[in-house]
């Protein structure tokens, strides 16, 4: 009776707990008093579990589970429909600040929106939470780098100016009473590749210049000019100690010297590199890394080795209260974005996803993103009386124009749809030509697909490996697949990166008879089964590989299903089936014969450069490339295009800069349209035509080979970029062609001499000498006189300006202290000092579109 009663008594405790508001609980007290007061309420086992990224649900406290983890690189990643944006390497390219603003303060609303939505289902799971691990503000140091699509580009002021924007649309109005979201400033620091060893790779003895001028001011910016939420270490090791271990960046640089007093969070398993034997290895066991990672600044754990921090403590390698500082960071997080209050403090409606007014702000970027290379004989625009020919494999190919960590737009328009509609009937040819690297394509069939009045084939996807019980998402698929979790990248919302399956159904009428070829590329357990009968059990094809030949019958129907399953490593399904055709180049070229001019959209793709990829086609590895030149299979073709006679624009797709120096050989205009998003083939269709005047400038140098380039590995800036490049490239960062002309006349500066605390005012008048409206984009690059071994120049400044035709603006561009700002070896930092600088000024970084004058300072 008595332990009956003391239980009894302690029932009505917690119900009188229950029913008056704990200090946490109670939305009117600040950030800081609500979190101090959770974190003494929770046991250290609930602390451990609430450092990892998927943190659990506490009951006792009314805690809700919560998943850290969310992307939005341009756009809301992985979470079903959104407005896709173009990759962020090509919205760098529009030189356009302002705008990347407007466009991430569009991502905010749509990430609130589903955000809101996902709530009302309980706790929020992968991909629906409210912090962002965006945006990507490391320095693209070489074109090799796969995953150089994701950053803004190789100049530090560039990436600063840009990465703010994002992180200020994304983060919502300083006076809010809630954040909006949260973002996340990565991969901190010293990190550009390669992928395939960025686990164990240790980027040592960097020059200090390097480190403050070139590879930190970009964080430095986001976390005092942003108030970034969030800080995410690499992978690799900086200086011998993995960057997420490492007292010297997360303490006394991020911490001590900036102030930053967000939270930390781990790359994802980058704690587990601290002892895996196939890595880092500096630490022992998990235990050890767990402690190690906190104890120098780790705050939040992508991953699973923080469960083992009970156990450090236990063991004496860290104590508890140091574990609570930064849990404290992530609770009072968690109380900034209102994740905690019972009701929603951003009421968003759902239907700003992929509005009109996003997705015409989704064309404007891409619009803007664009940059025309060359245009010989002013051959751009193309006249609309012409017989256009539309070739190339990135002509038709939707899911090219994504990028990677991306949404799903409801709908991409590629260049050929674009094409079509300016272009009808007879007066447009499309001749796909070529596959983006090999001799042999496979023309695709999957317009001759549908099942339940879908298009293509439906997909069911269930969150075990044996597709047990009722499937957790379904989807469409309209084109080829294209499925990966490298980079944890899900298959569909909703769907597991490990332990999963799939099925994927369609019915399949042809309408021609015929060898129909399935081609596969897979890392996972795979069957191909039609009209009942399993036809491959087991399909092996770490290349794109030909796995079936169906003898198909025009009028019959065949009823496809291909069986997934995720296997012992990341999941990869590349699909598509049709028929062979083998590159016949004069054939290619009898069938574009009438045509005035060949458009040839070619490149590469997202699916041959990449985060940490299992890509072995020949130039490619792991993600990376090997060498910067199209693949020969285009080249051969533009070539062949060139010796018949036919005049080519080719607009080049790609993440990364490109050697092109024989296609400005081949053809007469070359465009560089990245990776454009859901509306890049209306994008580059208005380039083409004239309705938009290109304005786009490169955010990187395009080399003309590898031969141009350092080792890979070298993380020196010697050699690399325009600012540290001695030969001449073959175009230049900052370089970006018009349909109109501008004359640019002689700067006035303020002050012939300043101090250094004062702001130089330089302006230039730019006169648009053309027939039609443009956009210059004025640049402003500075140098310290006698400085041997500091850069050539540096960007300090640019502004884009529309001028009529005729007129003249005055461009006004303040260069403030920090413009004049640089390495100081005897004083070991980033500082001002007196002596002569030279100002360069003009339209590109190239000395021949710069003009100079000089200032002192005293």
């Amino acid at each position: 009776m008595k332990k009956g009663l003391l239980t009894f008594i302690a029932f009505l405790f917690t119900v009188s707990l229950v029913a008056q508001q704990l200090p946490y609980q109670n939305p009117k007290l600040s950030a800081e008093v609500r979190a101090t007061d959770l974190l003494a309420r929770l046991t250290l086992a609930e602390k451990a579990a609430l450092m990892q990224n998927n943190s659990p649900a506490i009951p006792r406290l009314g805690i809700k589970a919560y998943e850290w983890w969310n992307e939005a690189l341009h756009g809301v990643g992985r979470s079903g429909v959104a407005t896709v944006f173009p990759q962020a390497i090509g919205m760098a390219a529009s030189f356009n600040n302002g705008l990347l603003f407007d466009a991430f303060t569009a991502v905010s609303d749509e990430a609130r929106a589903k955000s809101n939505k996902f709530s009302e289902q309980g706790g929020l799971k992968r991909y629906q939470g409210l912090t962002y691990w965006t945006p990507n503000v490391n320095i693209f140091r070489d074109p090799r780098w796969g995953r150089g699509q994701e950053t803004y580009g190789e100049d530090p002021y560039l990436t600063s100016l840009m990465g703010v924007a994002v992180v200020k649309g994304l983060q919502g109005p300083d006076n809010a009473e809630y954040d909006k979201l949260h973002a996340c400033a990565k991969h901190f620091a010293v990190h550009s590749g390669p992928e395939w060893n960025r686990h164990s790779f240790n980027a040592e003895n960097i020059n200090p210049r390097d480190l403050w001028e070139t590879y930190l001011p970009a964080f430095k910016a986001l976390v005092q000019k942003a108030d970034v939420k969030e800080v995410m270490c690499a992978y690799n090791r900086f200086e011998d100690e993995p960057c997420c271990g490492s007292n010297r960046l997360l303490t006394q640089i991020l911490r001590n010297d900036w102030k930053f007093d967000g939270l930390v969070v781990s790359d994802c398993w980058a704690i587990s590199d601290f002892y895996k034997p196939n890595a880092h290895a500096t630490q022992p066991d998990a235990t050890h890394a767990a402690a190690n990672a906190v104890l120098n600044g780790t705050d939040l754990e992508c991953g699973s080795d923080f469960r083992n921090l009970p156990e450090a403590v236990k063991a004496g390698l860290i104590e508890e209260k140091r574990i609570d500082v930064s849990l404290k960071r992530l609770l009072k997080a968690r109380f900034e974005l209102g994740e905690m209050n019972s009701d929603q403090v951003w009421p968003i409606s759902y239907s700003v996803v992929n509005s009109e007014k996003h997705q015409n702000l989704a064309l404007r970027m891409a619009e803007e993103s664009i940059v025309l290379l060359q245009n010989n004989n002013n051959i751009l625009p193309l006249s609309k009386k012409l017989k256009i020919a539309v070739m190339g494999p990135n002509a038709n190919d939707s899911v090219m124009q994504w990028g990677n960590y991306n949404g799903f737009p409801a709908h991409t328009v590629t260049l050929l749809e674009a094409m079509r509609k300016s272009f009808p009937g007879a007066q447009l040819i499309y001749e796909p030509g070529c596959d983006r690297t090999m001799d042999v394509a496979v023309s695709s069939l999957f317009q001759e697909c549908s099942i339940d009045g879908k298009k293509g084939f439906v997909a069911q996807y269930w969150n075990n490996r044996n597709s047990e019980g009722e499937p957790v998402a379904t989807d469409v698929l309209k084109n080829a697949f294209r499925l990966t979790t490298t980079g944890a990248t899900a298959f569909a919302a909703g769907v597991n990166i490990r332990d999963f399956s799939a099925k994927y159904k369609t019915v399949f009428r042809p309408t021609k008879s015929g060898d129909v070829t399935f081609q596969f590329q897979v890392s996972g357990r795979t069957s191909l089964t039609i009209n009942g009968e399993i036809v491959n059990r087991n399909v092996s094809a770490n290349t794109p590989t030909n796995v079936y030949q169906l003898k198909a019958e025009a009028g019959k129907s065949y009823e496809i299903e291909i069986a997934f399953s995720q296997g012992n490593t990341d999941a990869n399904l590349n699909f598509d089936f049709g028929t062979l055709v083998p590159l016949d180049l004069s054939a290619s070229i009898a069938k574009v014969k009438d045509a005035d001019v060949v458009v040839f959209a070619g490149g590469i793709a997202p699916s041959l450069e990449g985060e940490e990829m299992r890509v072995t086609v020949p130039g490619f590895k792991g993600g990376d490339r090997t060498d910067i030149e199209l693949p020969a299979i285009q080249r051969r073709l533009l070539q062949a295009l060139k010796d018949a006679g036919k005049k080519v624009v080719f607009v080049n797709f790609s993440g990364s800069a490109m050697g092109l120096v024989p296609e400005t050989q081949s053809c007469e205009a070359i465009l560089q349209a990245w990776y454009p998003g859901q509306a890049g083939g209306t994008a580059v269709a208005n380039v083409l035509l004239g309705n938009y005047n290109p304005s786009g400038r490169l955010p990187v140098t395009f080399y003309k080979n590898v031969a141009q380039l350092p080792d890979f590995e070298d993380y020196s800036m010697k050699g690399r970029t325009y600012r540290y490049m001695t030969e001449k490239p073959l175009f230049s960062f900052g370089y970006g062609l018009s349909y109109t002309k501008f004359v640019l006349g002689t700067a006035k500066l303020n002050k012939s001499s300043i101090k250094a605390n004062e702001t130089l005012k330089i302006t230039v008048p730019v006169t648009n000498a053309g027939k039609v409206a443009g956009t210059e984009v004025l640049q402003v690059y500075v140098r310290k006189v006698k400085d041997v071994d500091g850069p050539a120049k540096t960007l300090r400044g640019f502004k884009k300006v529309n001028i009529e035709p005729g007129k003249t603006s005055q461009i006004s561009i303040d260069l403030t202290s920090s413009a004049f700002e640089f390495y100081d070896w005897t004083q070991r930092k980033m500082m001002v000092t007196p002596g002569e600088y030279e100002v360069y000024y003009g339209t590109s970084s190239d000395a021949k579109d710069l003009k100079k004058a000089s200032i002192i300072i005293r």
